[in-house]
């Protein structure tokens, strides 16, 4: 296999990395600080997850939109359409507890690394 194939080698994260990766998480998209983190499949399911859940919403408000303007005209009587806005909001929502639970783990991974690269405290002559 040529070395452009390879995935690259998992570094320890450091510290700055990973609050990095928690703020991208949680308030910009769910995935992207997954996937700067280097955790591929994770990041690529919440951002797919994210995706689909905004989506749903706007095509939910296009179809609410829609409906108005045909309800203004006369032309037709609106039907509920509330369980799509309602579907995205919760497979947003998703992606987003996926996004922190998996930010909580690096969290963990920084400290249990740094941990075990901090020397022992020796008392110094």
């Amino acid at each position: 296999m040529r070395a452009s194939f390879r995935f690259p080698s998992r570094r320890p994260l450091d510290r700055s990395t990973a609050r990095n990766s928690v703020l991208i998480n949680q308030l910009a998209t769910p995935g992207l600080g997954s996937l700067l983190a280097g955790r591929w499949l994770a990041g690529i399911g919440q951002l797919l997850l994210a995706v689909a859940g905004f989506t749903m919403v706007v095509a939910w408000f296009a179809m609410v939109l829609i409906q108005m303007y045909q309800q203004i005209n006369g032309e037709a009587e609106p039907k509920s359409v509330a369980w799509l806005g309602e579907a995205g909001a919760l497979t947003f929502a998703a992606s987003w507890l996926w996004a922190w639970i998996t930010s909580l783990s690096l969290l963990r991974q920084t400290k249990s690394s740094q941990n075990r690269l901090e020397p022992p405290n020796c008392p110094r002559p």
